[in-house]
């Protein structure tokens, strides 16, 4: 049995096993064999990791304190999201895209890129695979257009899009734990990262699919006017503005995001449009239990070693040549290990350098991605959707999209989180 005390825990033994441990839990949550959750592996790879001696308790159980809160927030959004749909929040969404649309695939697609992006934003990536991706697809099916380039921008846009709040993302949440900001100065510094690279996106979908976005519709449905869910709206519109008030009283945002969540779900459970037990499956706490051992994992793997191979290759400083060679590091990490363990092993490495590299790392695990299948657990997730409605998913096809889309917007974006940082002064 490995002990914290002398050389064990930095043996070369402990060091491979911990990173077969990660591979493990990764090849698991990309495969989820027999439909199972990612936790089902994850959280005896987590205890394996402990009671071997590769990772110390104490460090294991500073890796749950530190994502306790993140966890938390993270299970209020996803509340929060479930309960925007009951309300018929995604549902207006389609019928809002089919009017808009008009038959038109081109105009069909710029609405796909205008309610992902602000769907990624405020309620999460989550809510963008989840619950817009299979509305996507019904309304192109019923417009009679092609499915694929929409289909492809919702997949894109929940890794893009989810760079302006610290709620868009499980990797902003702790970013922004990491980064000392306020929700606002966060949102104010990502805000020109975040338009640009979503430009960068739309620019090269466009050309990308140009040949599917010229088949016009021949006979299009009639769309029906979409109906606002205004319970809904004002419920986020109220908590996003409870982000910024707890952010600035120095009260933890995770209340504004629970308050929100409450709201909504028992509003559906005095009108029975859902149970109790719906409310704590909206919370996925098998997905919960995941990023917690998933974490403890990644902690055994850095304390291991990994953490000093990679301050090695971490450019020094904030400048926008290290700028930009951190954020292709962190893209580069995302796609060899998935970008959750990238940011949980990139930001303790980055933090003391300030706001500036913790945010460069943001644009590289949240953009980067979007190259391969396995970059993201949200683009893993988007995959089993679209082979729900029977829409087969090339690989080909979609690395060479995300060979073009990634650099065309990591490149300018972290030029625009650069200028960011020299405007605020940060």
């Amino acid at each position: 049995m490995f002990t914290l005390e002398g050389s064990a825990l930095n043996s070369p033994l402990a060091e491979t096993v911990s990173v077969l441990l990660l591979v493990a839990v990764l090849a698991w949550a990309v495969l989820r064999p027999f439909g199972w959750p990612e936790a089902v592996l994850a959280v005896p790879a987590a205890g394996l990791a402990i009671a071997t001696g590769i990772i110390s308790p104490e460090h294991a159980w500073q890796e749950v304190e530190r994502l306790g809160p993140v966890v938390g927030f993270l299970a209020a959004v996803l509340v929060l999201a479930h309960f925007c749909d009951v309300e018929g929040l995604f549902h207006a969404c389609g019928a809002w895209m089919a009017r808009r649309a008009a038959g038109s695939p081109g105009r069909l697609l710029t609405a796909v890129f205008v309610l992902a992006s602000a769907i990624t934003a405020v309620l999460s990536l989550d809510a963008t695979v989840v619950l817009l991706t299979p509305v996507v697809f019904v309304t192109a099916t019923r417009m009679g257009v092609p499915a694929k380039p929409h289909a492809y921008a919702s997949a894109h846009l929940s890794n893009t899009a989810s760079l302006l709040l610290p709620v868009s993302n499980l990797t902003n949440l702790l970013a922004f734990a990491a980064s000392g900001l306020s929700f606002t100065r966060f949102a104010a510094l990502m805000a020109l990262p975040w338009l640009v690279a979503i430009a960068a996106e739309y620019l090269v979908f466009r050309r990308f699919f140009a040949r599917e976005l010229l088949e016009v519709a021949p006979s299009p449905e009639p769309a029906e006017a979409p109906t606002l869910p205004v319970f809904a709206l004002v419920t986020v519109g109220c908590t996003l503005a409870g982000f910024v008030v707890t952010s600035a009283v120095g009260v933890e945002p995770a209340w504004a995001a629970l308050a929100g969540a409450l709201v909504l779900a028992g509003r559906a459970l005095l009108r029975r449009q859902d149970t109790p037990l719906g409310v704590v499956r909206a919370a996925s706490p098998a997905f919960l239990a995941f990023v917690l051992a998933l974490g403890v994992v990644v902690r055994a793997v850095v304390d291991n070693g990994l953490a000093d191979g990679l301050r090695h290759l971490l450019p020094e400083g904030t400048g926008l040549a290290a700028l930009l060679g951190i954020a292709v590091l962190a893209a580069v990490l995302a796609n060899l290990i998935n970008n959750l363990p990238a940011v949980l092993v990139l930001l303790p490495l980055t933090a003391a350098a300030g706001p500036g590299a913790v945010l460069a790392v943001l644009l590289g695990v949240n953009i980067g991605p979007n190259l391969t299948y396995a970059g993201s657990l949200a683009t893993l997730l988007w995959r089993r959707i679209a082979h729900r409605h029977e829409h087969d998913v090339d690989l080909g096809e979609f690395t060479r999209l995300g060979l073009l889309t990634v650099p065309a917007a990591l490149v300018p974006a972290v030029l625009a989180l650069w200028a960011s940082l020299w405007l605020v002064g940060v």
